[in-house]
C-alpha cells in the first residue's frame, strides 16, 4: 500500500509539471476534492482532552487547537499533500458528538480528529482510521460520594454528553440491571461536568480517559472528583473521515503504518499521555498492552 502511495505521488507530481489541471484528474474522492479546492479541513472537539481540545487563541483570534488527535491528524495532512504535490490550507471546524459524523458525510469536514468510538454501527455511514486509543466508559463522582458503582444508582442522577456512545451504553445498562436512575444529556464534555459540580448530576458517565483530562485541566476543582473502576463498555477510538474513498482510506492507513514502524505513534502517545499537558498537569496514562501490540503489528506490517 505504502509503494502504491509513493507511485501515485510521483504521477501526479510529473502530471502536475505537466498540467497542473490534469494532476487532479488522476484523482479521486477525498484527495481530488482537496486538490481541487486548495483545502483540507478538520473537523475539531473543544474539549477532548487530550486528543482534541483549544488551548487559548492565535494571534489572528482564531483558535488555538491542539492534543494526540490533531498531531495525528497533521501526520495525515502532510501525506495528502505529498499525494496531491501541493501544499494545502488547513482550515479547523468545530464539531459536537452530535454533528461529528454529519459533518463528515456532508463534506463540511474532511477528517474529523477527536475521541471517536470506531464501531459497527458508525461504520455504516463513515470510515476509521486503525485505532489509535482505547478506552471504557466509566463514572465520574465527587469524592466522597455514596455513589461507589454503577449499581449504585438508584435514585440517582447521571449526565451524558449528547450524541455519545455512552448514553446508549448507560441506558442500556440501567434498563437491563433495572435500576431506577435518571440520565440527563449536556452538549459538549465541559458542560456535563459542570452539570456535576453543580450538584444538578451525582456522576458522569464518559470514556475514561477523557474523565481523566477534565479533572487533571482543572487545577481549581480537580481534585475534588475521582473515577469509578467500573468499565462499561470498551471503546476503540479511530480518526474519522468518508467511506466508499479507497484512495483516502488506503493513504490514511499508510500514515498509521509509517508512524508506527517509526515510532512515532509511541513518542506523540507519550507527549500526551505522560508527559505534560500545555496546563502543566499531567495524565499519566500509559499505554495499554492492547494499543501496544496493535502499533507493534501495524510497525510489522510497514516493514514488510
Amino acid at each position: 500500500m505504502a509503494t502504491r502511495n509513493r507511485l501515485l505521488a510521483l504521477a501526479v507530481a510529473l502530471t502536475l509539471a505537466a498540467s497542473p489541471a490534469g494532476a487532479v484528474e488522476v484523482l479521486t474522492g477525498t484527495l481530488k476534492t482537496a486538490a481541487e479546492r486548495g483545502e483540507i479541513v478538520i473537523g475539531y472537539r473543544e474539549s477532548s482532552i487530550p486528543f482534541s481540545f483549544v488551548e487559548g487563541k492565535r494571534a489572528d483570534g482564531t483558535p488555538r487547537v491542539a492534543g494526540y488527535a490533531i498531531d495525528l491528524c497533521g501526520e495525515i495532512v502532510d501525506d495528502v499533500q505529498t499525494a496531491i504535490g501541493r501544499p494545502l490550507r488547513v482550515r479547523y471546524e468545530p464539531v459536537t458528538s452530535e454533528t461529528r459524523i454529519g459533518a463528515v458525510t456532508s463534506g463540511k469536514v474532511d477528517l474529523e480528529c477527536g475521541s471517536t468510538t470506531a464501531n459497527a454501527e458508525r461504520r455504516k455511514q463513515v470510515a476509521f482510521s486503525p485505532v489509535d486509543f482505547i478506552s471504557a466508559t466509566k463514572l465520574l463522582v465527587r469524592k466522597g460520594s455514596t455513589l461507589a458503582s454503577y449499581r449504585d444508582l438508584g435514585g440517582k442522577t447521571v449526565v451524558v454528553t449528547a450524541g455519545t456512545t455512552n448514553e446508549r451504553i448507560l441506558r442500556d445498562l440501567l434498563a437491563r440491571l433495572k435500576i431506577d436512575a435518571q440520565v440527563v444529556t449536556a452538549p459538549d464534555h465541559a458542560a456535563s461536568f459542570a452539570l456535576v459540580k453543580a450538584g444538578k448530576a451525582d456522576a458522569f458517565a464518559l470514556d475514561d480517559i477523557l474523565l481523566y483530562g477534565l479533572i487533571a485541566t482543572d487545577p481549581a476543582e480537580g481534585s475534588s472528583y475521582t473515577v469509578l473502576p467500573d468499565k462499561l463498555s470498551f471503546e476503540p477510538y479511530g480518526i474519522m473521515f468518508r467511506k466508499d474513498d479507497p484512495e483516502f482510506a488506503s493513504l490514511v492507513a499508510d500514515t498509521f503504518r509509517r508512524l508506527a514502524e517509526s515510532r512515532e505513534l509511541r513518542w506523540t502517545y507519550e507527549r500526551w499521555f505522560l508527559k505534560r499537558l500545555p496546563n502543566g498537569e499531567r495524565l499519566d496514562v500509559p499505554m495499554s498492552d492492547d494499543l501496544r501490540v496493535s502499533f507493534q503489528l501495524m510497525g510489522l506490517d510497514a516493514g514488510q
